[in-house]
């Protein structure tokens, strides 16, 4: 298994060992995205995962979409902070995901993204 994430020290603090740092972005930073995109395609590409999962934010969006390009399963759980509304991230991935969750229930439809439960 790897993890990939945007917080350098966050993977050694939790034990794990085989993680990689990406660079963190959003809308906002055009050319992070770019970065971002790139390292991500190079990741997928190296390690060719059978399984993406994300859990919000642009870097994770980019991650599903760039999954599907190669043929990887992906899930997409909104984060846990969008409680209100779905994140524009959480919008898009239900288009790509081929599994969308959220941990809200009232943000829950039919037709995704799907309410299994929360981690709170």
């Amino acid at each position: 298994m790897i993890y990939a994430n945007t917080f350098p020290g966050l993977a050694e603090n939790a034990g794990l060992e085989k993680c990689y740092i990406i660079e963190d972005c959003n809308r906002d930073t055009p050319m992070s995205v770019v970065r971002c995109a790139r390292d991500i395609f190079l990741l997928i590409r190296r390690e060719r995962p059978d399984l993406i999962i994300s859990t919000g934010a642009a870097p994770g969006l980019i991650a599903i979409m760039i999954g599907k390009m190669f043929g990887c399963r992906t899930i997409w759980v909104e984060s846990v902070a969008n409680s209100i509304e779905l994140s524009m991230s959480g919008r898009i991935a239900g288009k790509f995901a081929d599994l969308w969750l959220t941990q809200w229930q009232h943000l829950s439809r039919p037709k995704g993204p799907l309410y299994w439960g929360s981690i709170l």
